[in-house]
This record gives C-alpha cells, sequence and structure tokens, in this order.
C-alpha cells in the first residue's frame, strides 16, 4: 500500500488506563518509540489516563507531542501543560477535524467508545477517499480481536469492501507496529 510519509502519527486513546496494566504499558512504549524515531504524536490533550501515559513518554524521549482538547473538557480531563502545542478548540467535531489534518497515520490504543469513534471517522474518511492515511490498531492482549473479527463480518455480509478492509492494519505489540514504520519509509 502507498502511504504518504509519516511524521506525526494521531494516537486515539482513552483518558481512563482500563483494567489491564498492559495497556498503559504499551502507550508509554509507544510514545517512546514514536519520539525516539522522530515521529510527532497528534492527541486528545489530557494529562490522565492512557492519554497521560503516552504523552509523558513520548515527553520524556524529546518528542514532539500535539494535543487537542475541546474546551469543555480541559477542566475535566486536566488538559497537559507541558505539550510541544496545545490546540484548545471548540467541540469534538473540530477536535476530530483538526487531529486528521495534523497526523498522516491514525493509531487506536485501547479505549471506550470516544476511541473507537475517533477511529472509526478516520476510517471512514478513508473509505470516501478524503485521504490516504494508515488507519492501524494497537491490539494489546487482544484487545480489539472481537471488534477485528465484526469488522471481518461486515465484510462478509458486504458492508466493507474487501479491498479496504484488507488495508485495515493490526499489531499485537509496539515492536511489530515500529517494524512496519520500518518498512514503509
Amino acid at each position: 500500500m502507498s502511504s504518504p510519509t509519516i511524521s506525526r502519527i494521531a494516537v486515539f486513546c482513552g483518558s481512563r488506563v482500563g483494567e489491564n496494566p498492559a495497556y498503559a504499558e504499551a502507550a508509554c512504549e509507544l510514545g517512546s518509540a514514536l519520539a525516539r524515531r522522530q515521529i510527532g504524536i497528534v492527541y486528545g490533550g489530557a494529562q490522565v489516563g492512557m492519554m497521560g501515559a503516552l504523552a509523558k513518554a513520548a515527553l520524556a524521549a524529546d518528542g514532539e507531542v500535539i494535543g487537542v482538547i475541546p474546551s469543555h473538557l480541559v477542566s475535566h480531563e486536566v488538559a497537559h501543560s507541558g505539550l510541544s502545542e496545545q490546540h484548545i478548540v471548540p467541540d469534538m467535531h473540530v477536535r476530530k477535524r483538526k487531529m486528521m489534518d495534523l497526523a498522516d497515520a491514525f493509531i487506536a490504543l485501547p479505549g471506550g467508545a470516544g476511541t473507537f469513534e475517533e477511529w472509526f471517522e478516520a476510517f471512514t474518511w478513508r473509505m470516501l477517499r478524503l485521504h490516504r492515511k494508515r488507519c492501524m490498531f494497537l491490539n494489546i492482549a487482544e484487545f480489539y480481536t472481537p471488534l477485528l473479527t465484526f469488522l471481518a463480518h461486515c465484510r462478509d455480509q458486504g458492508f466493507i469492501p474487501s479491498s479496504l478492509h484488507d488495508e485495515i492494519e493490526s499489531f499485537p505489540s509496539v515492536n511489530a507496529l515500529i517494524e512496519t514504520l520500518n518498512k514503509s519509509e
């Protein structure tokens, strides 16, 4: 698949860390790994949960971290004050558009409804040919396996074209994802 060069990746992840410590560990590992490769991170702008773990690790490795947070979440999710850039936007719609404009690819870490909604909008825009950016899952501890099975079911039932379904990328570890990024350069 030919994709544009990746200088920034939007990482969709939650304001909570979840029940499995492997999720937050993966967020930290991803933040550090992307920073070491000089790939900037665009994310939800909070200093809590998976978002906070990702940002803290990337910043500790001298990475570029750009937050995009709606004004109504600044105090609720405790906006991160030490980022490379922090964009405070009026609402979630503007947030997603800004994140998509700033990023060259998209990764979903384990998360909840907001994470899914952001990833699916990026994927839908790809299906509508509004961009050709990669849409990836970091499938830590098989978190996304049931969703990937459902997406295959959607393909089998004729709701997602096979060609588009085949472009959904899923990686079981940060190392596997980074190896793929290395090969695409």
